[in-house]
């Protein structure tokens, strides 16, 4: 009971990680507050909690939205926790094809909706005597090939942003940390992908196998995966960490296929053959 007596706020919470993230804080105790432009989800979830997880619309697009879920946490007790997680897979064209208004959704989407959680956050927890914020950012903030450009820089801008702001609110007892997930399997690839409702499971389930085969560790990733490394960050266990990441991947940014799959020989077994 990690979260006992302590409030948090997710962004995201009606589906994927951000749902498991607030399962899994409120079964630690925590009053959670969820957001989301997905209402029935977010009122699922929010029934199922025995009370502890509560839902307010929320479009992470819009400024005024932001602002008004977490002064509603703060009104309701308070916030010590903020995990700012809403977000899709934006646009996809390429660098040289790509609009300019379809830039700048994905990265209000995925970029600046983080900068303004922390934002109206910030001084509520420095009101409280300090708090924890993890921000969701992405594997393909870390190399090429992992999601589309626009996506990929956004998520990029999540990782350093968590650094910056770690180090503008140390003065108020602030940490501020991101997660890194790998190949979770949430709906996030479906969407992208614009498969039909009807057929989101078989969709899904090959997402699923698919990804058992991407990474040194045989199965997909999962929410919970996520959820587990977000409520750590958040909690007192990790009362000495700010300003960094944890990689939550499977192991997918080892190193080349080579490096970890039998299957497939590396340079040095290749040219074991001339010897």
């Amino acid at each position: 009971m990690r979260f006992s007596n302590k409030r948090a706020v997710v962004t995201g919470g009606a589906s994927g990680i951000g749902r498991a993230t607030a399962l899994r804080l409120a079964e630690e105790g925590a009053e959670v507050l969820i957001g989301d432009i997905d209402e029935a989800g977010g009122d699922e979830v929010a029934s199922t909690s025995n009370g502890k997880i509560r839902f307010q619309r929320c479009d992470v697009m819009q400024a005024d939205d932001i602002r008004a879920l977490i002064e509603a946490a703060d009104a309701a007790g308070g916030v010590d926790a903020l995990f700012n997680n809403a977000g899709a897979g934006g646009a996809r064209e390429k660098i040289d094809e790509i609009s300019p208004e379809d830039w700048d959704r994905t990265q209000s989407l995925l970029l600046r909706s983080v900068a303004l959680g922390i934002r109206y956050a910030a001084p509520l927890m420095a009101a409280r005597g300090g708090g924890a914020i993890v921000n969701t950012s992405s594997v393909s903030a870390l190399g090429t090939g992992y999601a589309p450009t626009a996506y990929s820089t956004a998520k990029a801008g999540v990782l350093h942003l968590s650094k910056l702001a770690a180090a503008d609110l140390a003065k108020s007892n602030i940490r501020v940390n991101a997660v890194i997930p790998g190949f979770i399997t949430t709906n996030i690839f479906t969407r992208h992908l614009d498969v039909p409702a009807d057929k989101l499971d078989l969709a899904n389930m090959a997402i699923a196998q698919a990804a058992a085969h991407a990474q040194p560790v045989k199965r997909a990733g999962r929410s919970e995966d996520i959820a587990a490394a977000v409520a750590f960050l958040l909690s007192d266990d990790a009362g000495f960490i700010t300003g960094t990441h944890l990689l939550v991947d499977g192991g997918i940014t080892i190193g080349t296929r080579q490096s970890w799959d039998p299957d497939i020989p590396g340079m040095f077994a290749a040219l074991g053959a001339f010897q």
